[in-house]
């Protein structure tokens, strides 16, 4: 079993409350497991001497690797296309379907890889993706192998549409499936590659993509489904509550809020999460808090798309599990998670002020720590993953260290290692360490060329453009 020893750090923020952070600690990781974290001087001369490899983390916050609860991958080949720059969601979706029609098997393990990489060197180390549209041969195990090949935590959720526009949903007929074919797949997935042992580097989640391009029956049959697989831990996502358009459609559709189609559906619970929940009312709010149902919130592409701010604060101080999410990168146009951190805590700051009467807590409410905690516990909880998310031994060897003698952090880090990771200019992770395996090693990544890569996906960007034309 190899050990690799994170020493000498200049700060540790474990997000492990009886640790809590760390001055001058280190790590040592055996395997892909944390066996030691204390204090450097503390540390036993032996392990010191019979580490395989050692990283000198002086000048270096380390924090647990960051979990990205919500992504579309393949939308990384139509970022910042010209036509939808200025859309809402509704608008932004009918714009891009006819793009990711044209999407290949190829296109979708390239912009995996692109979007895995963006987020491995902004110090993620667990994803999620929700890939929904499958034309051309697409399949799931596209977005698989690349995962494997990079060597991120994956959770890749099965995802589906099944009513066309000629049924009344947004997506044209042409890129939606029969819902008998997705449950096929759907089993088959989960069956073959679904893993609920401690440490599992893959897990599958069945996630129909939105009250507006699925049936009532796919979603009841779809938890159905999951749930059969007891003790497995097979996990439901969708998208709800995004905009107000989202809440006219269930309304006129469904005579119900979001939440309460949730509810009749049996889409609650501790093995469910929802993307965005920017509309989500006072009732709601209490409905997730009593049941556990997590949310996956999403900032950037909120502020993208003018869909709103989500209540965030008030659905942690109700006791709402919630994580952060990059969403596609043609919603948010980057998949940094930092950034996104950093977003989710000025934007929960400045939502404070437009609630009526104004704010009374005011900055205070909504903490760099607090969102630190979103961004690395809160995403493991949303995901059902209780063994990643904050350092500790016994814990996933997964982490990401930022060098504070970089410029982004000049004149912060000597205040407030932590509290400057959020709030100075967006930090690069120096290194990334997913399962004992360090990915990331002095900013640069390891397990792909980028250079290549990069080529590659902005020739593949083209092609589906004209594809289009």
């Amino acid at each position: 079993m190899s050990t690799l020893l994170i020493h000498n750090a200049t700060c540790i923020a474990t997000q492990h409350a009886p640790l809590g952070e760390l001055h001058n600690a280190s790590i040592l990781v055996e395997g892909n497991t944390i066996a030691h974290i204390g204090s450097a001087s503390a540390l036993p001369p032996a392990l010191l001497a019979s580490a395989d490899e050692v990283i000198d983390a002086r000048g270096h916050l380390v924090i647990p690797g960051m979990v990205n609860t919500h992504h579309h991958m393949y939308q990384s080949l139509t970022r910042a296309i010209p036509e939808v720059q200025n859309a809402e969601l509704f608008g932004w979706l009918r714009g891009l379907y006819p793009l990711w029609a044209g999407l290949t098997p190829e296109m979708v393990q390239v912009s995996t890889q692109v979007a895995m990489a963006e987020l491995l060197l902004s110090g993620c180390t667990t994803t999620s993706d929700h890939l929904y549209i499958y034309p051309n041969g697409v399949r799931l195990e596209d977005s698989l192998e690349a995962a494997t090949h990079i060597g991120m935590r994956f959770v890749a959720t099965r995802g589906s549409m099944s009513v066309g526009q000629s049924q009344g949903g947004l997506p044209p007929d042409r890129v939606v499936e029969r819902e008998d074919a997705i449950l096929k797949d759907s089993q088959h997935l989960i069956e073959t590659y679904h893993d609920a042992r401690h440490g599992a580097m893959l897990n599958i989640a069945l996630a129909p993509c939105s009250p507006f391009s699925v049936s009532r029956d796919l979603m009841r049959e779809s938890a159905a489904l999951a749930r059969s697989f007891k003790g497995q831990n097979v996990r439901l996502h969708t998208h709800l509550a995004e905009n107000d358009h989202d809440i006219a459609y269930s309304r006129e559709k469904f005579n119900c809020t979001p939440a309460e189609y949730a509810q009749d559906l049996g889409w609650l619970g501790d093995d469910v999460w929802h993307a965005h929940c920017v509309k989500l009312d006072d009732a709601g709010i209490s409905l997730y808090a009593a049941t556990r149902t997590g949310v996956a919130h999403c900032p950037c592409s909120n502020m993208r798309l003018a869909s709103g701010i989500a209540p965030i604060r008030k659905m942690l101080n109700a006791g709402v599990p919630v994580g952060l999410g990059v969403d596609g990168s043609a919603s948010n146009d980057g998949a940094h998670m930092v950034n996104e951190a950093r977003m989710a805590l000025l934007l929960a700051r400045v939502g404070k002020s437009l609630e009526p009467f104004g704010c009374d807590a005011g900055p205070a409410e909504m903490t760099a720590r607090d969102m630190l905690s979103v961004a690395t516990l809160g995403g493991a909880q949303v995901l059902g993953r209780n063994d990643i998310g904050h350092l500790a031994p016994g814990m996933c060897a997964d982490m990401a260290l930022f060098d504070l003698r970089t410029l982004g952090f000049a004149g912060g880090a000597v205040h407030d290692p932590v509290g400057s990771l959020l709030l100075c200019a967006s930090a690069q992770a120096a290194y990334t360490v997913v399962n004992g395996r360090v990915v990331v090693r002095e900013g640069q990544l390891m397990t792909v060329d980028l250079g290549p890569l990069v080529e590659r996906h902005n020739r593949l960007a083209v092609a589906l453009a004209l594809a289009k034309g």
